[in-house]
């Protein structure tokens, strides 16, 4: 990337960020084009390429940009911080939900880009992923007692499958294309955690 990104005002490094997460969160990779995005920022297709090189370039700066977004939610709601994996998960559900409501372009960019079947943007992105998130779920999960849940329980792949679904659930929410309704996703969050504690805890 040219530094030179980073010598605009914050207006306009805003309006070009904005625009990238609107277009992508709207198509995939390939179908995304660069004019389109300049054209949401109010630029020329040439200004952009002058800040990014490439398509990629931008697609990864946005990709970062959202990670650690999101990973100073997850940290100011201290998803990370308690000894219950159940309150865990509703720390940070209730994190993704108030970053939905401010930044939904960039909620379904990150949603979208996890799933992107382009092999190099795929690969890049998991990586990346590992480097924000994994280390640190596994770090808060290896301070959990199992003594509560049913005998022989994965605590990995139980977390794992718990995650999946909630990740699927506000996929499905942004693909619907109705409007944000937190009330709603608050209250069927509430309710897949209580069958999951049903399902996977001894009493």
């Amino acid at each position: 990337m040219n530094e030179k990104f980073y010598s605009l005002p914050e207006k306009k490094q805003q309006k070009i960020i904005k625009a990238g997460f609107r277009v992508f969160s709207q198509n995939s990779y390939k179908k995304s084009p660069m004019n389109e995005i300049a054209g949401c920022a109010g630029i020329s297709k040439s200004l952009l390429f002058h800040y990014f090189h490439n398509k990629k370039e931008l697609y990864l700066f946005l990709w970062d940009r959202a990670c650690r977004i999101t990973m100073e939610y997850l940290n100011e709601y201290g998803c990370y911080e308690p000894d219950d994996l159940f309150e865990m998960m509703e720390r940070g559900m209730r994190a993704k939900i108030h970053m939905m409501k401010k930044y939904p372009d960039m909620t379904s960019f990150v949603i979208k880009a996890f799933y992107e079947k382009e092999p190099e943007i795929n690969l890049a992105v998991h990586d990346s992923y590992r480097k924000y998130f994994d280390i640190k779920a596994k770090d808060a999960l290896a301070r959990i007692d199992t003594a509560d849940f049913v005998e022989g329980i994965d605590l990995n792949m139980m977390y794992h499958e718990m995650y999946l679904a909630s990740e699927g659930y506000l996929w499905e929410i942004f693909q619907s294309g109705d409007e944000l309704d937190v009330p709603k996703l608050e209250k069927d969050f509430e309710e897949m955690l209580k069958f999951w504690k049903k399902i996977y805890l001894k009493n």
